[in-house]
């Protein structure tokens, strides 16, 4: 009687295993905010959901989510990666939020809701609602990329939605920007805010039309407060903000408490640390910290986090350095003396600011003082130099109020004076680049290994929807060569690296690797030969399985296990259970973490299952060495002599698996 093993009958005898799929969810974490936010009342909820927006969270693995419910009940967020929500119905699993928050101001009405989501991972498209079961929102869907690496986000300048006096067109020319700027920048992974969100800081039928577009709950918002919109709590209502400091000395006049809007907040997307400064506190003798407060808040985030990331970019929404009706204002001369010094010493490369209604480009400002006298206007590439800080004044992005570019006097050229550039004496001293055309546009900024680039870009023309221009205002653009998305000015702002020479090298994702296994051998075939009758009652027969061959290159060094089972022997209509083959595994070549696994027992000596079911011939922990390994093992078949005579043949069943 001769046996016979073989190899699974129609598989390939080469096998590589990427890896076992698992679902994965949402890691929970809830940050608790300080700031006087309860717990909601516990109720039935039947409360009507409004104002969603998503916003930046402290790093790119978390977004905050704030929105407006009629009644205080307890709510949350839930988030599930798209590819999860079937038909709109969110997955058993998903991860969910608690939310906090309070009761709104009289004016505003209602309750207002935030919570943090965390624990994202990158180049993920995720789906979230806010409410409570049986009474969701709409579900929203943003999408992660690249935790490392180059990225763009875009700058977009007082909306200032109402400002026309005709607030449905003010919305108007808001979407359209966002419309235009998202579909031209489809990748751009933030909106960063200038300030000044709406006209009239609790006017809430502002702020729905500000918050309509769907791109605010699509792209993570920063906001920043502007003088129309600190003087309320519906900033702060609207929006949750990371890393927030509300202490007195971050409100123009020193109380939290007070129906105002304040507060200095830091996060860090990818290459690049952001601080955003309520420039509407500016004096002491308003009652709050004034400037002094915010240089020393840049200075202690700069000196606690400044290492963690390339670039450092501020964001306020008082420009010092702007063209227009508030280019000689008094509060900014203020602060035109009192930021740039610290800004310098800092290594602050970008600051990004709004208010004046108009786009500028400042020369490289550096302690006040234009840093290189040789600096030509409209540079396209400028070299800060230890010091050198580049400030960007943004236009309006919805058209509602336009200011017009004013004259230099005679006032200075350093510090705060407005005095005229020598190299170009219709402009301010500071500014490398001016522009007014009664047009909207918004700022993309590209954020680069080597460099940042600073784009203003037109994102209407003198048509409608252009709020101000439509009631009668003066327009100066030509369609045909200023058409939508052209680009108004560009600047490159590349790094200073010092006297020596700077290194730079990017690390992409390591290759994933693979494990697999190989059948040392031209086939599957294992004779074991002709059994041998042994005592008068059983017959014996032995060999050894073709070598396999294990591979694992996988950076996870996950654990992995190769195991077995064989099928009953047959010869036609003759047959012996599996249960009497059994073996003795080992390790022919040492590799890859291999251990052999446990001896098995012929079922004919132990009454057992032998390898009818499946037994392990190797495995692998955690952590183990990538690498190769050859695994091997003795067989022992064992049958009772009552078997007929024939030649029988079974299948071994080869099985890896790998996490």
């Amino acid at each position: 009687m001769r046996t016979k093993l073989f190899a699974p009958a129609g598989r390939p005898v080469r096998r590589r295993v990427a890896g076992t799929a698992v679902a994965a969810s949402v890691g929970l974490i809830l940050a608790l905010g300080g700031g006087g936010l309860t717990n909601p009342a516990v109720a039935a909820d039947s409360a009507t959901l409004t104002g969603i927006v998503l916003g930046v969270g402290a790093d790119e693995t978390q977004r905050t989510v704030s929105w407006y419910s009629s009644a205080d009940t307890t709510q949350k967020i839930q988030v599930a990666p798209t590819a999860l929500v079937t038909a709109g119905e969110f997955p058993a699993d998903a991860a969910t939020f608690d939310a906090l928050g309070g009761a709104n101001i009289a004016t505003s009405g209602g309750y207002n809701r935030h919570a943090t989501i965390t624990g994202l991972k990158e180049n993920t498209a995720y789906s979230y609602r806010v409410g409570s079961e049986g009474n969701w929102s709409t579900a929203y869907a943003f999408r992660t990329q690249d935790f490392e690496g180059e990225y763009d986000f875009l700058f977009l300048g007082d909306p200032q939605i109402g400002s026309s006096g005709d607030t449905a067109k003010d919305q108007a020319g808001w979407q359209d920007t966002l419309d235009v700027a998202t579909k031209a920048n489809k990748d751009a992974e933030l909106l960063v805010s200038g300030g000044d969100q709406v006209e009239s800081a609790n006017n809430e039928s502002q702020w729905n039309a500000f918050l309509a577009p769907d791109q605010l709950r699509q792209v993570p918002f920063a906001a920043t407060i502007g003088n129309h919109d600190v003087g309320g709590k519906a900033y702060e209502q609207h929006f949750s903000t990371p890393n927030t400091d509300r202490s007195g000395a971050y409100y123009s006049n020193g109380n939290p408490a007070s129906n105002t809007s304040g507060g200095d907040y830091w996060y860090i997307y990818k290459d690049v640390l952001f601080i955003d400064l309520n420039s509407n506190s500016y004096a002491t003798s308003q009652g709050g910290g004034g400037d002094e407060a915010h240089t020393k808040y840049v200075t202690d985030v700069i000196n606690q986090h400044g290492s963690e990331a390339k670039w450092k970019v501020l964001v306020y929404h008082h420009s010092i350095y702007s063209p227009a009706s508030h280019a000689k204002d008094g509060d900014n001369k203020t602060r035109r003396v009192d930021f740039p010094t610290t800004f310098s010493k800092l290594g602050v490369d970008i600051v990004l600011q709004g208010h004046d209604h108009s786009y500028s480009r400042s020369y490289l400002i550096k302690n006040g003082e234009k840093a290189d006298k040789d600096e030509q206007p409209g540079a396209a590439d400028v070299y800060p130099g230890p010091g050198g800080v580049l400030y960007v004044t943004a236009n309006s992005a919805s058209g509602s109020k336009y200011y017009d570019i004013t004259k230099p006097d005679s006032s200075g050229t350093s510090g705060a004076g407005n005095g005229a550039d020598p190299l170009n004496p219709d402009s301010y001293w500071y500014n490398s680049v001016q522009n007014q055309e009664h047009v909207r546009s918004y700022v993309k900024v590209q954020v680069r290994d080597e460099k940042l680039v600073v784009e203003n870009i037109r994102s209407g023309t003198c048509a409608a929807p252009n709020s101000e221009v439509e009631h009668g205002d003066w327009c100066n653009n030509t369609t045909t060569d200023q058409p939508v998305g052209s680009v108004v000015d560009k600047v490159s702002v590349h790094p200073y690296n010092g006297d020596g020479q700077s290194l730079q090298v990017n690390v992409p994702n390591a290759a994933p690797g693979e494990f697999g296994w190989t059948i040392d051998g031209y086939n599957g075939l294992v004779d074991l030969g002709t059994a041998k009758e042994e005592n008068g009652d059983h017959f014996t027969a032995s060999g050894k399985i073709n070598p396999i061959l294990v591979t694992d290159s996988r950076r996870s060094l996950s654990p992995w296990s190769v195991s077995a089972n064989v099928s009953d022997f047959k010869d036609a209509d003759k047959t012996f259970p599996g249960s009497y083959l059994g073996w003795s595994p080992y390790i022919l070549d040492q590799g890859a973490g291999a251990k052999a696994g446990a001896s098995v027992a012929s079922g004919y000596d132990d009454q057992g299952k032998g390898l009818s079911i499946s037994r392990g011939l190797s495995s692998a922990d955690q952590g183990h060495a990538r690498g190769k390994a050859k695994l091997g093992a003795d067989l022992d078949l064992k049958i009772p002599d009552s078997v007929q005579k024939g030649g029988y043949r079974a299948t071994l069943t080869i099985t890896a698996l790998s996490s």
